[in-house]
């Protein structure tokens, strides 16, 4: 997950031609999908999980959730904060922070940005492994759906990439978003720098730096 967030309605430098590129050692790459949504769904997607705001996020526990739903996916942003920056990073007025329940357990994770006008963005939304395959995933984005659409933006919108379950882009497609841009990630790995354990997303190669 990249530091840098792009919409993906800004120009990027020339597009890469067609054929093979490979990039140095050390660095991984995904292909992005941006998706949004004009209104909310006219049909409920499902009845809505328990999705709680959480006013002052405490570090530690944001930390220890964001890692137990984002790891399997290489989600590293701002993992390398020291608590005090983090705190000021997720308090941030313009962030809404949520944490979804079931039956009393912490289950997921959605982060919404409302810092653009008009629109708001999720900018995290994840289940914890062990909540998958328990048909949360729609009842979760329906209670979202509601959040974010609360304050009427034209539009709520989110990015999800190769890293991500292969089933992620079927399934915001399903819940009534649209795909409007495709792009390429390219950043470091957090798994060679510690950020990440080594054994994280084995779905995604490590390849060790080369040496000077």
């Amino acid at each position: 997950m990249a530091k840098q967030r792009n919409d993906g309605r800004t120009a990027g430098p020339a597009p890469l031609p067609d054929g093979y590129h490979v990039f140095p050692r050390g660095k991984i790459l995904n292909v992005v999908t941006w998706l949004e949504m004009r209104a909310p769904p006219a049909v409920p997607l499902a009845a809505p999980i328990d999705l709680v705001r959480v006013e002052r996020p405490d570090p530690v526990w944001y930390r220890a959730l964001f890692r137990r739903v984002g790891t399997p996916w290489l989600w590293a942003m701002d993992l390398d904060l020291d608590d005090a920056a983090l705190a000021a990073r997720i308090g941030d007025p313009a962030l809404r922070v949520f944490v979804a329940r079931d039956q009393g357990a912490e289950v997921g994770l959605v982060v919404l940005d409302d810092s653009a006008p008009r629109s708001v963005e999720i900018l995290d939304f994840g289940l914890v492994p062990e909540a998958t395959g328990r048909r949360l995933g729609k009842a979760m984005m329906a209670a979202t759906l509601e959040q974010a659409f609360a304050g009427r933006p034209d539009r709520v919108w989110l990015h999800t990439c190769t890293h991500d379950h292969p089933a992620a882009v079927p399934f915001y497609m399903a819940c009534g978003f649209t795909p409007y841009a495709t792009g390429v990630e390219v950043l470091d790995d957090p798994r060679l720098d510690g950020t990440l354990p080594r054994d994280a997303a084995p779905h995604v190669a490590v390849l060790e730096r080369d040496r000077a």
